[in-house]
């Protein structure tokens, strides 16, 4: 039996991507709502001629967005999708979305697809990072994004979960500039997390971490143990991790790239900022996090 599909898309300056993503979703969905970040480029002018219901909200974080979008937007659909502009649906010419939720039992309320990502030109096939498994998709009403700085996972509220056949793609078609750029902020909120992980330092309805457990149960019980590694030696072991052992290096130069930067690069800056603070404030926690809830107005 076919359904309903909403697709929520967070936007701030994605004019480069925004037309792939929601071309990708026309077949496959009956609504689309975009919301935007005050965006200064053509995104609101580009989605809007796609037909896509767009809105503006200031930026928090994204969390807080997604969550705005889920308790303001007036979704008709029976099911919801999460999915971000620089994505988009890999074959929606062959993809049956409706028919593959709609032949789900009402007791499901949550479908697993799988993500692929594309960095410089490649697909990341090895290394641990596909294909992997992400709830993204939702019975309405039925399921939130956990309130994190970094590392936010969607929560169901209640039901069941299902895996269809569907590939959500992340091509990402700036530069490398911009790609430091904006991994330079992640560590700050990465940083932010490990310290809130560390100390408690929010209330969150939180994935529970388990190994057995689903994708990202299992992704935050590893994220638990990782904390508790030395700081500059946990990069280190996370690259040689991905990088060899889950064969990484079958991925090409483009892999590589990707490895160091991303498993390595980025994950020594974050621990260059949790080093930075904690020198800073002569490892004394509640100073620490008194600034963390001043300057990031938590």
């Amino acid at each position: 039996m076919s359904t309903s599909v909403a697709a929520i898309i967070l936007t701030y300056n994605e004019e480069q991507h925004i037309a792939r993503c929601i071309n990708s979703l026309l077949a496959s969905v009956d609504e689309i709502f975009v919301i935007d970040s005050y965006s200064q480029d053509k995104t609101l002018e580009i989605a809007k001629g796609l037909g896509a219901n767009v809105f503006q909200n200031p930026w928090k974080n994204y969390a807080q967005q997604f969550n705005w979008a889920l308790e303001n937007c007036d979704i008709h659909s029976e099911w919801i999708w999460r999915i971000d502009a620089d994505e988009y649906l890999e074959s929606p010419e062959t993809t049956n979305l409706r028919d593959s939720l709609g032949d789900l039992p009402q007791t499901v309320t949550g479908a697993y697809i799988k993500r692929k990502i594309i960095f410089l030109g490649r697909p990341l096939l090895h290394g641990g990072w596909y294909p992997v498994w992400h709830l993204k998709i939702w019975r309405t009403g039925k399921a939130y994004c956990e309130n994190r700085w970094m590392d936010e996972h969607m929560k169901l509220i209640e039901g069941q979960t299902r895996h269809i056949n569907c590939v959500q793609v992340d091509e990402n078609l700036n530069d490398l500039s911009w790609w430091t750029d904006k991994h330079n902020s992640y560590a700050t909120r990465e940083m932010i997390d490990l310290f809130d992980i560390k100390y408690q330092i929010f209330e969150q309805n939180t994935v529970i971490p388990r190994f057995f457990g689903t994708s990202e149960q299992r992704k935050r019980w590893m994220k638990l143990r990782y904390v508790n590694l030395p700081l500059f030696i946990r990069p280190l072991i996370y690259f040689i991790y991905r990088y060899i052992f889950r064969f990484g290096f079958l991925d090409g130069k483009s892999g590589l790239i990707w490895h160091i930067l991303q498993g390595f690069w980025y994950r020594f800056l974050v621990d260059t900022k949790i080093f930075e603070l904690k020198k800073r404030f002569k490892n004394n926690p509640e100073a620490l996090i008194a600034y963390l809830k001043t300057t990031y107005q938590i």
